[in-house]
């Protein structure tokens, strides 16, 4: 992270508050990112995109606008700056507005998170990587074409200043790879597919390993049938078991909490899951795709527990909502160039049991067994939960025939108080949770 990019937006800062801006911050993010699709061995598709994104907000008082530009061009300081205030000082008071009380005085950087690699793979390396993983994929018996295999590669830069005085920046690579192929003829046709990311090429899996797994999920879902209708138990894949975490997140929005419209809101403090089960949202894992030093106004990260041996501990606050709420930012703001700041969670892991999956399903002489989730009807005032699904069959404690054409419907919060994890955690995406089990829930088959 060079000096120039702060002493520009402190320039920009000064220029705000010169024309009459109270407060003002700022955020410059910068990304880059190359890729190459190949499907049946030949390089179909090859991308590269460099993008500059700026984000000017203004405070006149209690009233507060955002502009956004994409370049950092002194030049354009002045107009932007006089656009911002303009549509500042004729939009509605905001009593909950302002700059977050709890930043930091001062500057904020990356260090100990790891979050730079500085391998760049020329386009000849990702095309490379993405052929092994189709081959691999197109090599296993019962696969019959492909969607195609991609690798990509790219870098992201942020830098963010207030006029409070916070600055800080980092930098974030990413590497990933990825295949889809098809099982099976006609209208028996099945596909599945594998990827993987990660900030370090040397984290990143084995393109074939991806390739191999993908041609063999897509064969072992050909000839499914429609389970029977009835109330059964179902375990999530780790695959998608993070959904679970993604309706969580939600629903300790600060946003949603202070407007009432979270099935959670009068949680706080309360057992909502099982006293075995912890979930934490880790900013500061070490090489984590979502990690970060910072949030979006300026509050040093730290890892935040959500769930505790069961019981809901915090919602997710920026400054806004938590002085909605009469409490304090906890370091969730997430922020966009054209956007204002709002909560956000991004790093969140579900703390893995004690049980093998294998012992976890032991017991169930029928259920079901999710690989895929489609569509979503998720009420986020209810929890009422009704979602498409395709898996396998579990008869007598093993997987068995696949299902496809099945819908899975409950409620959130019993959905939450009923579920039990297995030991196999495995931090592959920016949220992640092990294999978990539900009992008792609706099924709409056959």
């Amino acid at each position: 992270m060079t000096p120039e990019p702060l002493d520009l937006i402190a320039t920009l800062l000064d220029t705000a508050r010169a024309a009459g801006a109270d407060a003002a911050d700022a955020v410059y993010m910068t990304r880059i990112a190359h890729g190459a699709q190949v499907r049946n061995g030949k390089a179909e598709d090859l991308e590269r995109s460099e993008t500059c994104d700026l984000g000017l907000r203004v405070f006149v008082g209690q009233r507060s606008a955002i502009v956004s530009a994409t370049s950092l061009d002194p030049a354009r300081f002045d107009p932007l700056v006089a656009q911002a205030l303009a549509m500042a000082r004729v939009v509605p008071e905001d009593r909950f507005a302002g700059l977050c009380d709890q930043a930091v005085h001062g500057h904020v950087d990356a260090a100990g998170l790891d979050l730079l690699d500085m391998t760049e793979p020329p386009t000849t390396a990702l095309i490379e990587r993405a052929r092994t993983a189709e081959a691999a994929a197109l090599a296993i018996r019962g696969v019959s074409n492909t969607n195609g295999a991609s690798a990509s590669a790219g870098r992201m830069d942020i830098v963010m200043m207030t006029s409070a005085g916070f600055s800080g920046g980092y930098s974030r690579s990413s590497h990933s790879i990825s295949a889809s192929v098809v099982a099976g003829q006609g209208t028996g046709m099945q596909r599945d597919y594998d990827y993987h990311s990660a900030v370090h090429l040397s984290d990143l899996e084995n393109a074939a390993t991806i390739g191999r797994h993908a041609g063999e999920r897509a064969v072992a879902r050909l000839n499914p049938v429609r389970p029977r209708t009835g109330r059964m138990p179902i375990v999530l894949d780790p695959r998608i078991s993070t959904s679970l975490l993604g309706h969580l997140s939600g629903a300790v929005n600060g946003i949603a909490i202070a407007r009432g419209t979270s099935f959670l809101k009068d949680r706080m403090g309360q057992q909502i899951m099982g006293t075995d089960i912890t979930i934490i949202d880790d900013p500061l894992r070490i090489r984590g795709l979502g990690a970060h030093p910072f949030d979006g106004e300026g509050v040093r990260t730290k890892p935040l527990t959500i769930v505790e041996n069961g019981v809901l501990q915090t919602w997710a606050l920026d400054a806004r909502s938590a002085r909605q709420l009469g409490l304090t930012s906890n370091g969730c703001a997430g922020r966009g160039a054209s956007s204002p700041p709002s909560p956000s969670l991004g790093n969140m892991h579900m703390q893995p049991g004690r049980v093998t999956p294998h012992d976890l399903m032991a017991d169930i002489g029928e259920g079901i067994y999710i690989t895929e989730l489609m569509g979503s009807a998720i009420n986020g005032i209810t929890g009422d939960y009704s979602r498409g699904a395709s898996g396998f069959m579990i008869r007598n404690g093993q997987l068995a025939e696949p299902v496809a054409e099945l819908t899975v419907a409950g409620n959130l919060v019993d959905m939450f108080a009923r579920m039990q994890v297995a030991n196999d955690l495995d931090f592959r995406r920016t949220t992640n949770a092990p294999t978990v089990r539900i009992d008792d829930m609706m099924i709409a088959g056959a």
